[in-house]
This record gives structure tokens, C-alpha cells and sequence, in this order.
């Protein structure tokens, strides 16, 4: 997750998964900012691991919580079609499991109702994020650009760290549906020139949202 703060309140991309409410709350003490502050959530798309608190947001404090429309289904429970097998390590694999479960990613709790948004829209929130539509880990998964911290917020369209073998580095994600697709929609990122690029796993990579493409489209082909 990821807490963008402003004099007008708070934006936050994706929420997680339900164990990282604790985590939430503190980062708003550090922060010297009360929960109303936030304004609303944005999912990067609809996986288990990143809907987290997300509805618990939306159901208790009248957060929206704002999706794509091809993934409104997906962070409602809906099906996700199973992915190819996927190359892992076992230390690794077993440490993001390990994780998940500690901070109780096997008690997803869906959303019930989000607001679907649509690639090209800049929403009225904090910050006034951008949406870029990038599909292929999911149909509805999206970039979130705020040029307001020259930062691109890319969810599972790319990673730096997979979370089944410890690669470090800029790369395809794991448990992609569509891989070619998703190194497809890598090149609607180049337009934000964005210094900061924000996966959902792994850590920021700020050295431009250029070279970050490239390494994931040469790791895509050393594969």
C-alpha cells in the first residue's frame, strides 16, 4: 500500500492484504493524520493481496474505494482464471506465503460495492490521480500517475522483487494471466516520465520509468 498525503487529504493505492490495517494506522500517526483524512482507495486491480482493508475502509469510514471496470468482479470475489506454473524458489516462495499469513492473506474480505473507473481518468481525490489502463496481469489492471510526486504507481504491471524467487530487479510479475499483454502495456507508462516507479511488490525504483521498461522487457526475453 501506499499513502500519498496532501493539505487536502489522502490518497492510498491498493490496501494490502487485512492484516496491514495495523500498519495503516500507524503510518497515519507518523504521518500526524487522522483516519478522516482519507479520501479515497485506489486499486491497481482487484487480487486478494491488495484489496485487503480495502472494504473495511469503505464499509466503516465511507471511504470509496475506486477499481477498474474490468476488475470490479475480481475485488468482488469473483473468478481468476488459473495461471501458467511459475518458475519459484522455495526459500522465497515460502517467505511470501510465510508473510501472507501472518498478516492474515487468508482472510480476504471482498469488496461489496466500488466505484468502476475507466483508463484516462483523472480522479477527484487527493492529489488528483491519473489512471492508466494496463492490462494483462488482470483485465482491469491499471497505473496510477501522480505527476504532483513524479511517481508512477504500477501495482503487478512489472515488479522488483518476485515474490517465488527473490529476483531482484525490474521483471515481469508472477501470476500474470496474459504475459504478453502486460509486457505490451509497459509502453503506456513512458508517457508520465516518472523518476519514481511504485510496484506492488518489491522496492521503488527510482531511476526513471524509462529504464525500468527496458529491464523488464530484457528480463521478459532472458526468461
Amino acid at each position: 500500500m501506499y499513502l500519498v498525503g496532501t493539505p487536502e487529504g489522502i490518497t492510498i493505492i491498493d490496501a494490502g492484504i487485512p492484516g496491514q490495517w495495523r500498519d495503516l494506522l500507524a503510518e497515519l500517526r507518523a504521518m500526524g493524520r487522522p483516519l478522516a483524512d482519507v479520501k479515497g482507495v485506489i486499486l491497481t486491480h482487484g487480487d486478494s493481496d491488495h484489496i485487503g482493508f480495502a472494504e473495511r475502509l469503505r464499509r466503516d469510514h465511507g471511504v470509496p474505494v475506486f477499481v477498474h471496470e474490468a476488475d470490479a468482479a475480481r475485488a468482488k470475489g469473483g473468478p481468476k482464471p488459473k495461471n501458467a506454473s511459475q518458475k519459484m524458489r522455495l526459500g522465497a516462495t515460502l517467505g511470501f506465503f510465510g508473510h501472507m499469513i501472518r498478516k492474515g492473506g487468508l482472510r480476504t474480505t471482498h469488496l461489496v460495492e466500488v466505484e468502476e473507473i475507466v483508463s484516462g481518468q483523472t480522479l477527484d481525490l487527493p492529489s488528483a490521480p491519473l489512471i492508466i489502463g494496463m492490462p494483462g496481469h488482470s483485465p482491469g489492471s491499471v497505473a496510477v500517475s501522480i505527476p504532483a510526486v513524479d511517481a508512477v504507481f504500477v501495482g503487478d504491471a512489472l515488479t522488483t522483487r518476485s515474490v517465488l524467487t527473490g529476483r531482484i530487479g525490474p521483471q515481469p510479475a508472477p501470476f500474470t494471466d496474459e504475459p504478453a499483454e502486460a509486457l505490451a502495456s509497459l509502453d503506456a507508462l513512458l508517457p508520465t516520465g516518472a523518476k519514481w516507479v511504485l510496484p506492488g511488490h518489491g522496492a521503488p525504483w527510482s531511476g526513471g520509468v524509462a529504464a525500468a521498461v527496458i529491464a523488464v522487457q530484457r528480463a521478459a526475453q532472458a526468461a
